[in-house]
């Protein structure tokens, strides 16, 4: 410790390790370019980001994708971060962009023919289970993008209306109108 610290009546706080600074902190640290809190904010925000992903675009390969180029842009845009509001948020802005931006390069691409059911589920009922969600990600794959994008942050991200207006940049009454028209094809 310094002693003209001591003398002064201030004591020099020692840093916290790096796997114990809140999300703001590393975002600090990855804007002065060190990438051991990148590391720390993949493991503690990627299954989040890629589930977001997946969501979107109905592929574990193309998530996996959009979850890597989000952190990647993260790191660009550290220096840029404000701490005001949750990373999480600011993750979740970056993800939908890069998957509304991947469709507009790509042609629409489906959902996966199945997930893994759960193992202590009978045959019968995850056949049916199995089938159930068939025919849900068919529907959602079905609907307009920016009513599939709104649908998947308030349903399975369970995000507020005024939360996804913020995200998307869209205005409360376009993601209520979304929402509705979305819920009433579902």
């Amino acid at each position: 410790m310094n002693t003209s610290s001591v003398e002064n009546g201030t004591v020099d706080r020692l840093a916290a390790p790096i796997a114990e600074q809140s999300d703001a902190e590393l975002m600090q640290t990855l804007g002065r370019g060190d990438l051991q809190a990148l590391a720390v904010l993949v493991r503690r925000h990627q299954d989040p980001v890629r589930l977001l992903a997946y969501r979107i675009l109905g592929r574990w390969d193309l998530a996996d994708d959009m979850a890597q180029d989000a952190f990647l842009r993260l790191v660009r845009t550290a220096d840029r971060y404000q701490p005001d509001r949750p990373l999480i948020a600011f993750l979740r802005r970056i993800v939908v962009n890069l998957c509304l931006d991947l469709r507009k390069r790509k042609r629409p691409v489906g959902w996966p023919a199945s997930e893994p059911a759960s193992p202590s589920v009978g045959a019968e009922d995850r056949l049916e289970a199995d089938e159930r969600r068939a025919a849900i990600r068919e529907e959602i794959s079905r609907l307009p993008e920016r009513q599939r994008v709104a649908l998947t942050l308030h349903r399975f991200e369970g995000l507020g209306h005024e939360e996804i207006a913020e995200l998307t940049g869209w205005s409360l009454s376009a993601v209520e109108s979304l929402l509705v028209r979305a819920y009433g094809r579902l």
